[in-house]
């Protein structure tokens, strides 16, 4: 199990490469990272039965939220470069996680699928999927709701 931290550093970085070489790429905003960490914590439970992170993910008022992520993070909209430098220690993370072998799998899957929406769009999607909608706001949804409804939609493959 990860830092939730250290996933974080590894979408800013991969964030802040597609914005240096794709002029469409749009900013990792502190919205979308809590999207994306929601599925990144789904796909870790359908595919390996476990937490990649041990934060709890928060049903909010706009989709699933990491309480700690958001707290570090208040008062910024973009959490990439400029407005939070990318540091050494943020690209020893995302090296870290690349080398392995599953959570690489994970996360680039995840980044891969759903890193072009717009933070709006991931929130619209989070509002029509039952996790969010059948857990009561500010409180935890649950492991068990997540990996039961997105099992269908992480599928894994055989190797």
């Amino acid at each position: 199990m990860y830092n939730v931290f250290k996933i974080v550093n590894w979408l800013r970085v991969r964030n802040n490469a597609d914005l240096r070489s794709d002029e469409n790429a749009e900013e990792l905003t502190q919205m979308k990272a809590m999207k994306l960490l929601y599925y990144i914590q789904a796909a870790s439970l359908v595919v390996t039965g476990k937490r990649m992170f041990d934060n709890d993910i928060v049903a909010w008022k706009y989709g699933p939220v990491v309480e700690e992520v958001h707290k570090k993070y208040i008062g910024k909209r973009s959490i990439v470069d400029p407005v939070v430098p990318i540091t050494a220690q943020d690209v020893q993370d995302y090296r870290d996680l690349q080398s392995d072998p599953t959570t690489s799998s994970i996360l680039n899957s995840i980044y891969d699928t759903y890193g072009h929406s717009s933070a709006y769009d991931l929130m619209r999607q989070t509002h029509s999927e039952k996790p969010w909608q059948e857990t009561e706001q500010s409180h935890v949804i649950s492991d068990q709701k997540i990996k039961d409804y997105y099992t269908d939609v992480f599928t894994v493959s055989d190797k």
